[in-house]
């Protein structure tokens, strides 16, 4: 089945304020293209601009004693193989090496990944009902193929997951992510960039129109370096999430003094498993506490007619991630 591509016009933004310039209404921005390119074959995402902004100088890595500052326009492999990241973080590399082929990886920026569509079958159907792609004219998945959506953050008008690894791992880490708009830098801390459904599941994250993501920064604590990214999927390689645990803690002297956690594959955000991490922290670091802590992994699930096998499932993932992650050495 062939589709016709809508005209749009390109523009190659030279500086920050040119980019910003530029952005006007109806205007995308695009850096590697890995998802809108795909978008726009499928005549899912229409823009009538294109503005180009790989020529921003958004491409350091900066690791300091107190935080990692990525810019956005660095490509996923290159994060995943900095030395420094992977001692420090490893929980970010994996999540990334879980993410798509390797030839997607030399592609993609880390603030694209960020921004990617819902993978929903639903949305990417043009001839589908979808409050996402057209908002006002339902949900198609609530009542049919709904095997691989949320059972968190769900709301009457979408089910999507959100279809980020690294934002899963980001989350867990208390990143911010850092924007320029033509009032100057915004700092948006990660829990607040992601928005839920509710009624207006068009609205996917709390960025003003134009507003462009320069880099993305993330804290250097005790239990960073003690992390580790667990992805369940149907395949092996280069498939979506039907469930995955992003954890780090910091244990000695066999107590957890710490435990940060986020799920992904199962809400319409990465979700941040709280009540988990308040059942950890102060306690012995057992297989006792490992299951106490993961039965709680499911409060508040609401799993559809496709997907309730989910709610044990992201308990599993969470207990075994607890396991592989406090033997870490």
């Amino acid at each position: 089945m062939y589709r016709t591509v809508y005209p749009f016009t390109f523009h190659r933004a030279a500086d920050e304020s040119a980019a910003l310039d530029a952005c006007t209404p109806g205007a995308r921005y695009i850096a590697g293209g890995t998802t809108l390119v795909d978008l726009m074959r499928q005549t899912v995402e229409r823009p009538e601009r294109l503005v180009d902004i790989n020529d921003l100088p958004y491409r350091n890595i900066d690791l300091s004693p107190t935080r990692l500052r990525v810019g956005a326009l660095v490509r996923m492999s290159e994060l995943a193989d900095h030395a420094g990241v992977r001692r420090q973080f490893p929980v970010i590399v994996e999540a990334l090496e879980c993410s798509a082929s390797g030839q997607l990886r030399n592609m993609a920026s880390i603030g694209g990944n960020l921004m990617q569509r819902p993978r929903c079958l639903y949305f990417r159907d043009v001839s589908a009902a979808c409050n996402r792609r057209s908002p006002g004219t339902g949900c198609a998945a609530i009542g049919g193929r709904n095997r691989t959506l949320a059972i968190f953050g769900t709301s009457d008008h979408c089910v999507a997951t959100h279809p980020s690894d690294l934002a899963v791992a980001l989350t867990a880490l208390d990143a911010v992510v850092i924007t320029a708009t033509r009032d100057g830098e915004r700092r948006i801390a990660i829990g607040d960039f992601f928005r839920q459904p509710g009624d207006t599941p068009d609205r996917e994250h709390n960025l003003t129109p134009g507003q462009l993501i320069t880099a993305i920064e993330v804290p250097v604590r005790p239990d960073s370096r003690r992390s580790g990214y667990l992805k369940v999927r149907d395949r092996a390689s280069y498939e979506f999430a039907l469930c995955a645990a992003a954890v780090a803690l910091d244990v000695s002297g066999g107590v957890v003094h710490s435990a940060r956690i986020a799920v992904g594959g199962v809400g319409t955000v990465p979700w941040r498993l709280r009540v988990v991490e308040q059942r950890l922290t102060g306690n012995p670091a057992t297989d006792q506490t490992w299951r106490a802590a993961a039965a709680l992994a499911a409060d508040g699930a609401k799993p559809l007619s496709e997907n309730g096998f989910k709610v044990e499932l992201v308990k599993r993932t969470v207990q075994r991630q607890l396991v592989n992650v406090a033997g870490l050495a």
